[in-house]
């Protein structure tokens, strides 16, 4: 069974869409998308620098985008990739690009979606110095409770080990003078602590956009980061996008059900790399493929050849 998903806020890098230019319609695409996003999307992934790239209010519309162009570049055709593709799912604001692919929100509530949650993200973020710091390693239960000595949050439980704490600024660095026993730290390129309760306001600004977007069910299994469940219901699907700003990634858990599900190989869309590391270490023996550049697409294609359309015998 084929599954595509869609990485988070960190998986940015300076100039990563540029190679993607080159195919033709997807300049055009972007520029129609980024009157919707209120962001010049072709600048932000070819000439914006790191720091630019790391404001939340450009980063999330310029993941999104990138995710429904390089899906796009994959599968022409929307009616037939969701006959090949058995699940999807997406790693925080990934999820969105989740919900455009699997027919919930059409491509354009996508950006207007993420345009909001970004901008409400980034003020919610902007009213307290707040961050994020990977843990990788280290026991699972003495790492929660080094969390809570500090007033943390795993914000991110991502599997194999790796949690992601987040709050305030002089918090992480109180973890960094004492962290857990067998623990790396790793700091991460977001401007807030997202997926804890300093985002709440973003919660409250989103719960008045959403219901104003149509949306539909999901014509391929959704995997949701709340709990790893398959959600069927596509007013479900936002009402969990709306919530997930305050609530954390269970990344672990969604891992999870794609085994259930039987996945066999697992596609990440641009900018790709960090999902699939994680499924490699976590789902031993499923076929993995990084759609960094249009390089990679022939292998794509020829994984989707492969593995598509036989999600009908294997999904539960």
């Amino acid at each position: 069974m084929l599954v595509i998903v869609a990485p988070g806020q960190g998986a940015q890098t300076p100039g990563f869409l540029s190679p993607w230019l080159e195919l033709d319609g997807v300049a055009d695409r972007l520029r129609g998308w980024s009157e919707v996003a209120g962001l010049d999307l072709v600048r932000a992934g070819t000439e914006a620098d790191a720091e630019e790239i790391k404001d939340t209010a450009v980063a999330q519309p310029l993941l999104v985008a990138a995710g429904l162009v390089t899906a796009r570049a994959l599968f022409p055709d929307e009616d037939a990739a969701r006959a090949l593709v058995g699940a999807v799912a997406g790693h925080s604001v990934g999820e969105i690009t989740a919900a455009a692919g699997a027919g919930v929100l059409s491509a354009s509530d996508a950006l207007t979606f993420v345009r909001e949650r970004s901008l409400a993200m980034a003020e919610a973020a902007a009213a307290t110095e707040t961050g994020m710091l990977a843990l990788l390693g280290g026991d699972a239960e003495a790492v929660a409770t080094k969390l809570a000595e500090h007033g943390l949050t795993a914000a991110n439980n991502n599997g194999g080990g790796q949690i992601v704490a987040a709050g305030t600024l002089a918090q992480l660095d109180a973890l960094r003078e004492d962290p857990p026993a067998g623990s790396r730290l790793v700091s991460l390129k977001v401007a807030g602590a997202f997926h804890t309760s300093h985002m709440a306001p973003g919660v409250e600004r989103l719960s008045k956009l959403a219901p104003t977007l149509p949306v539909a069910d999901p014509k391929v299994a959704y995997v949701s980061n709340r709990d790893g469940q398959v959600v069927a219901s596509g007013a479900e699907v936002l009402s969990r996008l709306v919530s997930q700003v305050s609530n954390p990634v269970r990344w672990d858990l969604c891992m999870e059900t794609l085994r259930e599900l039987g996945a066999t190989a697992v596609i990440e869309l641009a900018p790709a790399g960090t999902l699939t590391g994680l499924v490699k270490r976590n789902l031993k023996g499923v076929a993995t493929l990084a759609l960094k550049t249009p390089a990679d697409l022939d292998k794509a294609r020829e994984l989707v050849a492969e593995h598509g359309g036989q999600q009908q015998e294997r999904q539960v």
